[in-house]
This record gives C-alpha cells, structure tokens and sequence, in this order.
C-alpha cells in the first residue's frame, strides 16, 4: 500500500507543516515537495473484511468517495497553484494555502488511517505487540524491570483506549484522535486535531482515529461512541509498533 501513496509522504508532512507554520503567502514554497500527483491508495483488505465493526459499505464510500475527494482537492489546489506562479500572481498562488492544507491533510490522514486497520484475528484487535510494549527503567536499587510505553505513559492500555475515546467523544464537530509519539524525548501521548488538520511538529502519529461522520454515520448514526469503541476491535497494531519504533 505504501508504495501507492504520493511517493514523497515525509515531504508531504513537511510542506503541510510548513503550510500551517508560516503566513500563506510564504507558504507557498512548500508546494515544491511535489512530485508527480497524489493517488488513492489501495487498501490491502476487501471493503467488507472489517464487518461488523465497520460496514463494507462504509469502507467503500469512505475509501473510494471521500478520500478520493481529498486526492483530487489536493491535486487540483497544487495544479492551481503551479498556474499562479507562471503568471506572477503571488495572490492567487497563496490563496490556495487552506485548500493544500484541508485536501493534503485529508489525504495523509486517511492513508495512514487505512494502515491502521485490519480484519479482526487477522492483524486487527487485540494488544500492541513490538517494541511499542517495551520501557526498561532502573529502578534505584538497580534492578531493571520492563514496562509497557503505553503503560509507562497512560498507566495501563484499557486506560489509553478510555482516553482516547474520550478525546474523541469530545471533538466538536469533525476531526481526529492521535496517539503520537514526541520525537525528542520518546513520550506517548493523544492529541486531537480539527477537520483534516495532520499531526505536524515533534509529534510522529502512529494512530488516528477519524472522528468525522462519513466515517461512522451509516452504520452507528447518532451512537458514534459505539464506533469509537468497535474500531478497537479491528486497530492494526503491528503497523503502529512499526511507527512507533523508527
């Protein structure tokens, strides 16, 4: 899957967080990351493999309609921009800004957000496994003992999912969850961003949660604390160890 998504992913990241640090005019410049156009990427399960904690339909609206949306926003703002600046229009060019950072976000979003999925028993549910579980501290008498990163930050992961559900029951209107990872010091942590704004900075994301009703409407409609509690069941937990330990 990774191999279909905008190739230059760290670059993307980097011109977003260029994008939401600077004045939009100067942000501009960013756009120079591109190479080549966004493209939907496939995802590596079947659309109704997540049943029944999400829909097949969901998936295949989710997947196929709305990204695809933010794919070809983002195209069209970049496009758009590469038109201003061979004119001189430096207005026009910088207008474009909010349109890079809703469509570009939103597409970076749900590509990771579909590697964080998977079939139940088949790589979805259950624990993090990896070095994610893994925190060796020294106690003052010397002796070592081994916890959990999530532990060590949250105290324990029922504990995690109870914040993290919180943090997401509190999104006003449409959003995300992250569990991040601060890049310095190693800490785990959740944080929430609105609309399609991506986890930029310090902060690595290792999981998100789509907080916006296409995800969830069709199937839970008003219950969305009931979706927030299946997709547990269905987290893909060997491609956020992986994040986790770059």
């Amino acid at each position: 899957m990774a191999s279909t998504l905008l190739r230059t992913t760290p670059a993307l990241r980097a011109g977003l967080r260029a994008s939401a640090a600077r004045p939009a005019a100067a942000a501009i410049a960013s756009t120079t990351f591109v190479r080549g156009k966004a493209t939907l990427p496939d995802l590596p399960y079947d659309y109704g493999a997540l049943e029944p904690y999400i829909s097949g339909k969901i998936m295949e609206l989710h997947h196929s309609k709305h990204h695809q949306t933010y794919v070809n926003g983002f195209n069209s703002a970049v496009e758009a921009v590469a038109e201003a600046k061979a004119k001189g229009d430096s207005a026009a060019a910088a207008a474009q800004a909010p349109l890079l950072n809703f469509h570009g976000g939103g597409h970076l979003n749900h590509s990771l957000f579909w590697e964080n999925l998977a079939p139940h028993g088949k790589g979805g549910g259950g624990e993090p496994e990896g070095k994610l579980l893994l925190w060796d501290k020294i106690t003052p008498e010397a002796h070592t003992t081994t916890q959990t990163a999530i532990n060590k930050d949250f105290g324990s992961f029922e504990t995690l999912q109870k914040q993290a559900n919180t943090a997401l029951a509190g999104i006003q209107g449409s959003g995300w969850a992250w569990l991040v990872k601060d890049k310095t010091s190693g800490t785990l942590g959740l944080v929430t961003r609105a609309n399609q704004d991506p986890v930029t900075g310090n902060l690595e994301p290792l999981l998100g949660v789509d907080a916006w009703e296409h995800a969830y409407y069709l199937q839970y409609e008003n219950r969305k604390a009931e979706y927030f509690s299946a997709i547990w069941d269905v987290i893909n937990w060997s491609t956020v160890a992986k994040r986790f330990e770059k």
